[in-house]
């Protein structure tokens, strides 16, 4: 492998039950303990979720049975490149519903 290689590691699986939900935002697992070049969320429930990245905006929203794909950093290196910060909680807030919502991540490691 020459010095330049970057392999792709994922991070533990995040989910969480829509049926947990109140109507106020609630973390989504761990924050992030990389930083994260690739991140996908899979809403399973039959619900739709919105999202944030502080716990207060609303930054994007997940319709019921589908799925979103941030692909920040698809020419990032370990040395550079866009991404969402390492310790970045993502959080989520609906009504009560049936399914669970994942986050899937990504992260560039030698």
């Amino acid at each position: 492998m020459s010095s330049l290689s970057v392999r792709v590691f994922y991070e533990a699986l995040r989910s969480i039950n829509s049926a947990a939900f109140t109507g106020a935002y609630q973390a989504l697992g761990t924050p992030l303990g990389y930083n994260s070049f690739l991140m996908k969320m899979v809403n399973a429930s039959n619900i739709t979720v919105t999202v944030s990245i502080d716990g207060v905006t609303d930054h994007d929203i997940c319709p019921a049975g589908s799925f979103y794909l941030y692909d920040e950093g698809s020419n990032a290196s370990r040395e550079g490149g866009l991404t969402v910060s390492k310790g970045t909680q993502v959080w989520v807030k609906g009504a009560a519903g049936v399914g669970n919502v994942y986050l899937v991540v990504q992260y560039a490691g030698g």
